[in-house]
């Protein structure tokens, strides 16, 4: 139950789902983590819940496309606790709509949410790290391999940030930065995302997509936030310590078909 003890964490989106689920098993592993959301009322009210349990977690709203934002929360964590030790580039959206529909603003926005903030936070994160090492996860999708015709824009996005990821891992290693820098790529889980995506299908449509997932997935099921979590932790433990700039998939079986 030690395995980030005294370990400094950001996670961003944390304030629900996979993000959530990440702070929460990093705090019961001995970190303090910084969650950070661009939803407050929720994001405080977690923090107040989980400290009321006597684990160091801190709470800040943060709009992770925003650059100056990013600096002032890293100022945070080191005024606070002079160092990082790990950053989970989390938040993430979805907008549904095949590539005839589509609007080109959708695209920016999946894009800057999911692409852009990736970059922002590693690069700020590089800078805070270098001195000492660290761990970045950042938080891709099976949606980064394959091709779903719903979703272009979250596809192109979660695969921008796996190449990206192999980019900027080369980098720290080759700078000597003792830097790790890891994809973890969930599949469908049981989130807010994948409910509201099935609630704005609707109807037959809904039914249809999630008797296709029960059929598709080796495993008959959707994945459990907590067991997504489990796949960050190892990327931010010391048995990960050889890897970089590598994939981590927990999706019950679906790539493997």
């Amino acid at each position: 139950m030690n395995r980030l003890n005294n370990r400094i964490c950001l996670v961003t989106g944390a304030a629900s789902g996979i993000g959530l689920a990440i702070a929460e098993t990093f705090l019961r592993e001995g970190a303090t983590v910084l969650l950070t959301d661009i939803d407050a009322a929720a994001g405080e009210r977690h923090v107040a819940r989980l400290r009321d349990e006597g684990l160091n977690a801190l709470f800040q709203q943060h709009d992770v496309t925003d650059e100056a934002r990013w600096t002032q929360v890293l100022s945070t964590v080191k005024e606070r606790w002079g160092r990082l030790d790990v950053l989970v580039n989390n938040a993430g959206i979805a907008v549904l709509g095949d590539v005839e529909t589509l609007t080109l603003a959708q695209w920016r926005k999946t894009n800057a949410v999911n692409l852009d903030a990736v970059f922002i936070g590693t690069q700020q994160a590089i800078a805070v790290m270098k001195g000492q090492g660290g761990s970045i996860i950042n938080v891709a999708s099976i949606e980064g391999f394959i091709g779903e015709p719903m979703v272009p824009s979250y596809n192109a996005s979660k695969g921008g940030v796996r190449i990206f990821t192999r980019s900027a891992a080369a980098h720290c290693a080759r700078k000597g930065y003792a830097i790790r820098i890891n994809n973890l790529c969930p599949g469908y889980a049981a989130t807010a995302m994948i409910s509201g995506g099935l609630e704005e299908m609707g109807g037959d449509v809904a039914q249809q997509f999630q008797s296709y997932l029960q059929q598709r997935i080796p495993m008959g099921r959707l994945g459990l936030v907590e067991e997504i979590a489990k796949g960050a932790l190892f990327l931010a433990s010391d048995d990960s310590s050889y890897m970089t700039g590598s994939d981590l998939v927990v999706d019950g079986g679906y790539l493997a078909q």
